[in-house]
């Protein structure tokens, strides 16, 4: 699994979580996408899975270039719907979100953590009942560190570490399984633990 490359949003730490707005890869982020791809060029990918957002696509396209996989388009590891934070300073939605539990919704429509983690555990899932071996999933930061999270012993935290763009992290179908399974246990009375 894999973040996207630098995105001409993300460089400025503006939010987007919208895949119908336009947001592509910035020249550093595609040169970040096509090194993923020297970094996987020996990996033998059966299929790989996107986010519905530019920046996604674009990065597996560029790190995928020249061969033939695939590709899944899967709405439920979209970025977070940021509501009125929508275009924002990326800033202030998580001093917003580092102020409210996990289950509160971003005001103007947007998702709560605790949801989007539930829409996250859904697309997990989905790969997880692929009959494909060797699944590649090119999203968005939050997904890929909520899984690395709960695959280290933690649960999702109201302040989480960045993951760097465009870097490759493994997980086989047992890992995978049983951080799903924490994920979705924390997702069933969600709480932030103390100094999270």
């Amino acid at each position: 699994m894999a973040r996207h490359g630098e995105s001409e949003f993300s460089v400025v730490g503006r939010t987007n979580g919208d895949p119908a707005v336009a947001c592509p890869l910035t020249e550093n982020g595609r040169q970040e996408a096509r090194r993923l791809g020297e970094m996987l060029a020996m990996g033998n990918f059966d299929l790989c899975v996107v986010s519905e957002f530019q920046r996604a696509q674009e990065t597996a396209d560029l790190a995928l270039d020249g061969r033939d996989v695939p590709r899944l388009v899967s709405p439920d590891f979209n970025d977070i719907r940021f509501g009125d934070f929508e275009g924002d300073q990326l800033t202030e939605y998580r001093a917003w979100a580092h102020a409210h539990g996990p289950d509160v919704h971003a005001p103007g429509g947007g998702d709560s953590r605790a949801e989007t983690v539930r829409r996250y555990i859904r697309g997990y899932r989905m790969i997880l009942g692929r009959p494909e071996r060797r699944i590649l999933l090119v999203a968005h930061g939050l997904p890929v560190r909520y899984i690395l999270d709960a695959d280290n012993g933690r649960d999702p935290a109201a302040a989480v570490a960045q993951v760097p763009y465009a870097e490759p992290f493994q997980l086989d179908g047992t890992e995978l399984a049983a951080a799903v399974d924490r994920l979705e246990a924390w997702a069933a009375s969600p709480h932030w633990a103390v100094g999270g």
